[in-house]
């Protein structure tokens, strides 16, 4: 969603300015990061942060974690064009966080090790279901992380002043080196607090042109939003009220609403939110850093409400859709309207540093699903025990591997649509994941067969069903112009695929009669007490 994001800025930035900015914050993180390594030597140091981080730390960490750049600027944008409507974004992500709160934080948490899969796994049969795991977690990742780093390569380009295809690639492959070296040298303990620094200050930019907006209208919101609706232009008088964007027609209503479902059912399920879990060192700890979580994403929504409306008022809908990058480019030039070059090059700072620690967290977590899972349990058998050098080795490397692929891949993704992919992600959770996550630790009768089911067939068909949706062609906006071969009506599916994963997981498990009686009992005890789960990794 930031692949051209800041271009309607650009006239207005100093390209010498944002490169200080920048190399201040990678100087700050690097440094964190390699303090941080002096104590990344086991698996748990590597996967978990030796389960040394509080529950307000860990809370701060998993907001620096969820709120990416299509948080800050995407939403923005969103409410400053479509009101309402934009703000149900907000809306939806923040209800996202109480199911993760009552029905899987503290519950994987006395369940788990360090991935989606020692949970899926605990009272199955190892090998299958962790491979299954394991390739939802990297498909998930992989798309999520195209995403962020197609972003963050143009993103920097524009504001540093690089043109052409080539300074372009050369930018992603810089963003990429850094995130790899957060990765590979300081481990879950290194990306965590290059999340929090990330999460303070986001929220802090946030918080600072909120203050400075409402200050222009004397601290009065129903001053803001009039100002909003008179320079609305056509749709100006509707920004208050719903249907701005989402009420046209029934399909776009049945859209939103498919949407929705996705972003709070999705949010359960993404493996690199699940992961940051472990990190605490109790359950209770892990309640209490979503507790902490919900508190700082709600104040941060809150804060988009007024960006948004501000962005509207002060620099007009119809300056910001005929920007490049339309509704994305909002924050940005709301930014350059209040404080200058200085405020726009802290921002995109600041929207780089979003993008370098959701990176960061999406590699780690691939890389410990891979060697964990897949190398470990998979094709070791488990039989390295306790002993797990060679394991955090394969993550190592793995690590690289993901971070290569993703250099690549956002060399190649740069000039697609990056909404689509981070919708992809967030379908694929909720279809393949959760599922799976919700009938493991309440459904008695759960298996093998059922898991499989609705893990491999979540994910056959929510990427079917993106495939032929109007997201790829068939439609202005979608991502192939030149064809159309959609079928589906809908840009999203999760309507449609997440009731179809949770079907196929009770079909599934219906028609095996594998059931481990004991193992359900161990499961349950633990999940809601947390014995034992004091001795995970």
């Amino acid at each position: 969603m930031t692949a051209t994001v800041l271009a309607a800025a650009v006239e207005g930035s100093h390209p010498g300015l944002n490169i200080t900015i920048f190399a201040i914050f990678v100087a700050i993180t690097l440094v964190i990061v390699f303090r941080a390594s002096r104590d990344t030597r086991t698996a748990a140091h590597y996967y978990a942060a030796g389960r040394a981080f509080s529950g307000p730390q860990n809370g701060i960490a998993i907001s620096g974690d969820y709120l990416s750049a299509a948080s800050f600027l995407g939403i923005a944008g969103s409410i400053a064009i479509n009101g309402y409507d934009g703000f149900l974004y907000s809306i939806g992500f923040l209800v996202a966080w109480l199911v993760a709160l009552l029905l899987v934080a503290e519950m994987l948490r006395n369940t788990g090790k360090f991935t989606l899969g020692d949970v899926l796994a605990f009272r199955m049969r190892q090998r299958p279901v962790r491979a299954a795991a394991a390739t939802s977690t990297l498909v998930v990742s992989l798309f999520y992380l195209l995403a962020q780093m197609a972003g963050a390569g143009v993103l920097v380009a524009l504001l540093l002043g690089v043109s052409g295809d080539a300074g372009q690639n050369l930018v992603i492959a810089v963003v990429g080196a850094i995130m790899i070296v957060y990765v590979l040298v300081g481990g879950m303990k290194g990306t965590t607090w290059v999340q929090i620094v990330k999460a303070v200050l986001l929220i802090a930019a946030a918080a600072a042109m909120t203050v400075w907006v409402l200050a222009d209208y004397n601290l009065n919101l129903s001053s803001l939003l009039q100002d909003a609706v008179n320079h609305g232009g056509k749709t100006g008088a509707k920004l208050l009220d719903p249907g701005v964007a989402y009420g046209k027609t029934g399909t776009t209503k049945l859209d939103f609403l498919s949407l929705a479902l996705a972003l709070v059912l999705g949010t359960a399920g993404l493996p690199h939110v699940l992961m940051r879990f472990y990190t605490v060192p109790s359950a209770k700890d892990a309640r209490r850093s979503v507790v902490w979580a919900i508190g700082l994403i709600g104040l941060f929504y809150l804060f988009t409400l007024v960006l948004g409306y501000g962005a509207g008022a002060l620099v007009g809908p119809e300056k910001i859709s005929k920007a490049p990058g339309g509704s994305n480019a909002a924050a940005p030039l709301l930014a350059l309207e209040l404080g200058g070059p200085w405020l726009l090059g802290f921002v995109a700072a600041v929207a780089f540093a979003t993008i370098l620690a959701v990176v960061a967290g999406l590699t780690i977590t691939a890389s410990a699903s891979f060697a964990h899972d897949v190398y470990a349990n998979v094709l070791k058998r488990g039989e390295s025990g306790d002993d797990r050098s060679g394991e955090v080795r394969v993550a190592r490397i793995t690590a690289v591997v993901i971070g290569a692929i993703a250099i690549v891949g956002g060399i190649f993704a740069k000039n697609q649509n990056v909404a689509f992919l981070v919708a992809l992600a967030f379908a694929i959770a909720a279809s393949a994941n959760l599922p799976t996550i919700l009938y493991t630790l309440f459904w008695k009768r759960f298996n093998t067969t059922g898991a499989l089911c609705s893990i491999y067939g979540g994910l056959i068909i929510t990427i079917v069903l993106i495939v032929f949706s109007p997201a790829v062609s068939g439609a202005k906006t979608s991502m192939i112009k030149s064809a159309d071969f959609h079928w589906f009506p809908l840009s999203n599916p999760g309507i449609v695929s997440i009731p179809l994963s949770f079907l196929l997981g009770w079909l599934g498990t219906m028609l095996s009669k594998e059931h481990d009686e004991a193992k359900w009992e161990e499961m349950q005890v633990r999940s809601h007490t947390g014995a034992g789960a004091e001795k995970a990794g």
